[in-house]
């Protein structure tokens, strides 16, 4: 689509008569948004861009246009294969911004060599058209780099984690968040300033990274976001694709665990041992083998020994078949995934 038909649907504001004079469409060197399907009636797709130079050319220009109004860009780091939890993060961030940039790369350095990185669902395609209702022209892009363009080569660099990173999937993944730091400060730096949003069920994630972009003084705030579920309380995960019929039934076991400890604490119960127990029974019941359930320090993910005194947050990972879960709470300020 010209950069004239898409001034047509945009609504009627400087910013976004800006936003349409520089997309990346609108010069012949740049990447075009993805074409449409035959049907008139389907959403255009939300433009994509594929190198870093482009990604802060648009976030620069995004800034410019932005001034006098909320000042930053918006950005969603993802690894594709979109669900309704990461269209939660894309919603947020727009309520926070007036452009959004959602990355889709799935990550090599953050799987170790047993894991799941080859088969890790991809679909480009369908990402996009579930973006394209949240994202109408001059709203925002995708950014979707090939491995080389993040990874260089001759590239050795590594974004060295602390102790956020030590418990938990840290120790039953060695080396995950060094990756997932190192994929992240990549991206915030092509990115630039911006306001970053990220779901609070890969809880440790969030942590790291908010740890991360402070400590290197990125011009960045991380914004955490409800974990979203389906409606029977699963957490949504674009791993829960690999579940069969019988251990999508089982995976509930997480949220079983989670709500029987959450009510326990409602109703007084403050020894850390006793919460994990309660969690821990249905989680049992149903998974293949269990890698954690254990109460933290909600701030420094610190071990907590009796009586729960300082915000905590209950996490469990677990194995349902061959597909690894997570799911978590903060105890006394999430709700139970279950109703009673």
């Amino acid at each position: 689509m010209c950069a004239v038909a898409m001034a047509r649907l945009l609504p009627e504001t400087e910013s976004r008569r800006l936003l349409v004079s520089w997309l990346p469409w609108s010069t012949p060197d740049r990447m075009a948004p993805a074409a449409p399907s035959a049907s008139p009636s389907r959403t255009p797709h939300p433009p994509v861009v594929r190198s870093v130079a482009e990604l802060r050319d648009l976030c620069t220009r995004a800034l410019s246009a932005a001034s006098g109004s909320r000042g930053r860009v918006a950005f969603v780091p993802t690894m594709g294969a979109l669900h309704r939890g990461h269209l939660a993060l894309v919603e947020e961030a727009l309520r926070r911004e007036t452009f959004v940039v959602v990355s889709i790369f799935v990550n090599p350095t953050q799987f170790g060599p047993r894991e799941d990185f080859s088969r890790y669902p991809r679909n480009l395609d369908a990402d996009l058209d579930a973006l394209a209702p949240l994202m109408p022209s001059g709203t925002g892009a995708v950014f979707a780099p090939e491995a080389a363009e993040m990874y260089p080569p001759g590239e050795e660099t590594r974004v060295r984690v602390g102790a956020l990173a030590a418990p938990l999937c840290g120790r039953f993944r060695p080396g995950h968040f060094e990756g997932v730091a190192t994929v992240v400060a990549k991206l915030f730096c092509a990115a630039g300033p911006c306001t970053a949003v990220f779901g609070r069920k890969d809880y440790q994630q969030l942590l790291v990274v908010r740890r991360m972009a402070r400590d290197l003084l990125l011009e960045v705030e991380v914004v955490g976001h409800p974990i979203v579920r389906e409606a029977d309380g699963l957490a949504m995960s674009s791993r829960n694709a690999y579940l069969s019929v019988d251990e999508r039934s089982r995976a509930l076991g997480l949220a079983r665990g989670l709500s029987a400890a959450a009510r326990a604490f409602a109703g007084g119960e403050r020894d850390a041992r006793r919460l994990e127990a309660e969690a821990r029974a249905p989680v049992e019941a149903a998974a293949t083998s269990i890698d954690y359930v254990e109460v933290r320090d909600a701030e420094t993910l610190g071990a907590l020994d009796g009586a729960v005194k300082a915000r905590a947050v209950l996490a469990i990972a677990c194995h349902v078949g061959s597909t690894r879960l997570i799911d978590n709470l903060v105890l006394g300020e999430d709700p139970p995934p279950l109703a009673p």
